[in-house]
């Protein structure tokens, strides 16, 4: 004969077997902290790998205007300047004191020592004299600016930091040339940080470019206006180009490498995690067997099924719980902050692993997500363990 059901009697029930159940925990240490480093270590490569993404992100999401637009060449080619002075002619385009503020630049990447073995590349832009009308937010931390003619060169603050070899001051060889760095830059964090920048006539002259840019930077009088300057363009039959905001071109590039990454992680975090509820169903399993008097008494004295499957899944989700936050912990005091260089824009990216408040949250519930499916199978069955059979077998 069924008893009444009641609510009350029902949650006091869960809640005392719950107890138990957590309580009992101690006499079954070993593999309750197997199960709980299983889960660690993967919610701690978890955060690892999407702090780097997070700190990616930080950095080219930082970089560019909506009021500037990148123009390059469809196809091989370098843009000369009967095609500079063409953009600089189309509507939208912001005007200095001394014309059009379109601007050529010259890219390529150098390959520098970061120590004695290691060689590194970087990217080395080559800017002319209106640089700081496309990117307002650069600004000379340390030395001076580089003077035109001279092979001088500034290196970003990130990239000065990777390079400890060339300190302000000195001078390296590259393309039968020698390059003296007189400056350090910052650019409030974004990816130009992580460049190194000269005259670009100077590149132009080390690479026998003539007049010739590898792309284009114009400022335009409005971020309203990239509509119609790209149309005008798109429309020129002497043009064949390609035009980007500033911020969508690195948007996109930032894009690319978090889903590159993100797949990559989720990939790795789904792999190891199969084997933590592997983990978790042994240790969930052997507790159930460790408790099967225990449960069977339960059931005899009158406890219904649920507040026993209950206990067994509670006990998995603290266990996974404590997982969780352990790989929290110890993500974020190893990994936030952590300084570290990507390939990015043809050249050297440097950024921070960012362990932000949101990743924790999503490594904690995954860590949840890997104690419920590891303790799901063991409660069923501790559920239908026959009574008298269970009783009489132990």
């Amino acid at each position: 004969m069924s008893r009444h059901f009641s609510p009350f009697i029902w949650a006091r029930e869960t809640a005392s077997v719950c107890k138990f159940s957590l309580g009992s925990i101690r006499f079954r240490l070993q593999p309750a902290l197997i199960a709980v480093i299983g889960f660690c270590g993967v919610v701690l490569v978890f955060i690892g790998l999407l702090s780097i993404r997070n700190g990616i992100t930080a950095v080219l999401s930082h970089t560019g205007s909506d009021d500037v637009a990148i123009v390059s060449l469809n196809g091989p080619g370098m843009i000369d300047l009967p095609m500079v002075r063409t953009v600089g002619e189309a509507p939208g385009v912001a005007h200095g004191p001394k014309g059009p503020l379109a601007l050529g630049d010259m890219v390529t990447s150098l390959m520098v020592h970061k120590n004695a073995k290691q060689l590194a590349a970087v990217t080395l832009r080559g800017v002319g004299p209106q640089y700081r009308a496309i990117w307002n937010k650069m600004h000379i931390v340390e030395g001076h600016m580089f003077k035109p003619g001279l092979n001088q060169i500034i290196m970003g603050r990130s990239a000065a930091a990777q390079f400890p070899q060339l300190r302000l001051g000195k001078t390296f060889h590259w393309n039968h040339r020698d390059w003296k760095v007189v400056g350090i830059f910052g650019s409030d964090g974004d990816m130009h940080e992580s460049e190194v920048w000269a005259d670009v006539h100077d590149v132009q002259s080390a690479y026998n470019a003539g007049n010739n840019f590898s792309g284009m930077y114009v400022k335009l009088t409005s971020p309203a206006v990239f509509d119609k300057f790209k149309k005008a363009l798109k429309s020129n039959p002497q043009l064949n180009v390609s035009v980007d905001r500033e911020s969508t071109f690195f948007a996109n590039e930032s894009n690319g490498l978090n889903s590159v990454i993100t797949i990559a992680g989720g990939l790795i975090a789904l792999l190891m995690g199969i084997g933590a509820v592997f983990g978790a169903l042994n240790t969930m399993y052997a507790a159930v067997s460790a408790r099967t008097r225990e449960i069977a008494t339960l059931r005899a004295l009158g406890f219904a099924r649920s507040p026993v499957v209950l206990s067994v899944v509670v006990e998995a989700l603290f266990l996974g719980a404590v997982g969780g936050v352990a790989a929290g912990a110890v993500g974020y005091l190893l990994f936030n902050g952590f300084k570290a260089t990507t390939i990015g824009n043809g050249g050297m990216l440097a950024f921070q692993f960012a362990v932000t408040p949101t990743l924790l949250a999503t490594g904690l519930v995954y860590a949840l997500l890997m104690g419920l499916v590891g303790g799901l199978f063991p409660a069923i069955r501790a559920a239908r363990l026959p009574i008298a059979t269970a009783i009489r077998d132990v």
